[in-house]
């Protein structure tokens, strides 16, 4: 099997954590983005703050910031990151029962913060489901990817269709 391109992988084939020692410090910036879905009695929950469990989007936000600053802990070859910030917005949409979460995370380093900021979105709908699910345990969380990211040896990239 070839790793041609894989960084995570040495000559051998073996995991191991890439070297950024060498790299310059930059800014680098990551958005991301996801969906959870669910029967609209469950949104009219969120809408009007009587969830059980209290202010679910209040309490995702924050799941997403400690989610960002803990995505080494979680995701075995990524660097620990001093992050600058960390923020999360929600959307509801009425028309398809969902919250949609978007997350920018930030940081001035060696290497860029895409898997702090879908780390964050997945904890943040993750917490959704967790505070909603004895009313609702069909909830579908989906749609999670990476949106932009700004900053690093390559430059800007941006997903197609990311016109939001």
């Amino acid at each position: 099997m070839s790793h041609d391109g894989l960084t995570h992988f040495d000559a051998t084939g073996q995991a191991h954590m890439v070297d950024v020692g060498a790299k310059a410090e930059t800014e680098r910036v990551a958005r991301a983005a996801g969906a959870i879905r669910m029967q609209p009695a469950t949104l009219a929950l969120i809408k009007a703050g009587e969830a059980k469990k209290g202010d679910v989007l209040g309490i995702a936000r924050i799941a997403a910031i400690q989610g960002a600053k803990r995505t080494s802990e979680l995701i075995p070859l990524c660097h620990p990151l001093p992050l600058t910030r960390v923020a999360a917005e929600f959307a509801i949409d009425d028309a398809n029962s969902s919250v949609t979460c978007e997350v920018t995370a930030q940081t001035v380093g060696r290497t860029g913060v895409e898997m702090e900021a879908l780390t964050a979105v997945t904890v943040a709908l993750l917490t959704i489901y967790d505070m909603l699910k004895a009313v609702d345990r069909g909830m579908a969380i989906g749609e999670v990817r990476l949106l932009e990211k700004i900053g690093g040896k390559s430059g800007h990239w941006r997903a197609a269709g990311a016109d939001f």
